[in-house]
């Protein structure tokens, strides 16, 4: 089951959340997101356990949460969708005016 938690301290690691999560049951990943230009965490994460009854049981008792000064939010993670494309190249403000 892949799991989506938000809310996060910009200090919580890959291996913060491996234990805690691990409390419910075996967890094969666990990863911070981070910003690719500043290097700093984005407050948000996924974890992968690998027992749907474990990771909901996760779910249930971590979601609301207090967890390193912040409240978080865990729920199952949604499927990525595709991003449409803008068609590149000349996006941004007044993309209009004429060279």
């Amino acid at each position: 089951m892949n799991i989506y938690i938000s809310g996060l301290s910009y200090g919580t690691t890959d291996a913060d959340l491996t234990n805690l999560f691990a409390e419910f049951g075996e967890v094969s990943s666990a990863k911070v997101i981070f910003d690719r230009e500043t290097g700093r965490s984005r407050g948000f994460a996924f974890v992968e356990m690998t027992n749907d009854g474990e990771g909901q049981k996760a779910i249930d008792e971590l979601n609301g949460v207090e967890y390193d000064q912040k409240v978080i939010s865990v729920s199952v993670a949604r499927p990525r969708t595709e991003r449409p494309s803008n068609g590149g190249g000349r996006g941004g403000y007044n993309n209009s005016r004429r060279y």
